[in-house]
């Protein structure tokens, strides 16, 4: 990737130092912490690089926000309609990858996602019943 900057490594420590997947707003008042003079520009730019070099994960859930996840491995996102929240899966392997290439197409990357209902909103449901 070019131009490796202070913003983009501390916008990097921020998506690899969390496990939910944050928009732009929620990344950007994080690396303020850090960088007070990064502009939310700054952090779009950055985030629309890192996701273009297959460094981090672009997640579009449905609720008007983009999503940023920091793990680029092969993984599943189970995305609660309820309480919104989005969690990883591990995947026992990436059948979607797999498809690709028998068709003689290199995949860069896969992202699944499962919507549902999460088990804490399911236990919320159950005691409500």
């Amino acid at each position: 990737m070019k131009n490796f900057s202070r913003q983009r490594e501390a916008i990097l420590n921020v998506l690899h130092s969390t496990d939910v997947h944050p928009t732009a707003g929620w990344v950007y008042e994080r690396v303020r912490e850090t960088i007070p003079n990064i502009s939310l520009g700054t952090v779009y730019r950055n985030l629309a690089e890192l996701t273009r070099s297959g460094e981090i994960l672009s997640l579009s859930v449905g609720d008007g926000y983009e999503h940023y996840d920091g793990n680029s491995a092969p993984h599943a996102h189970l995305h609660c309609r309820i309480c919104g929240s989005i969690e990883d899966a591990e995947l026992e392997s990436d059948s979607l990858a797999d498809a690709a290439r028998c068709r003689g197409f290199t995949p860069d990357t896969s992202v699944y996602i499962a919507y549902g209902v999460c088990a804490e909103c399911n236990s919320k449901k159950e005691k409500q019943i």
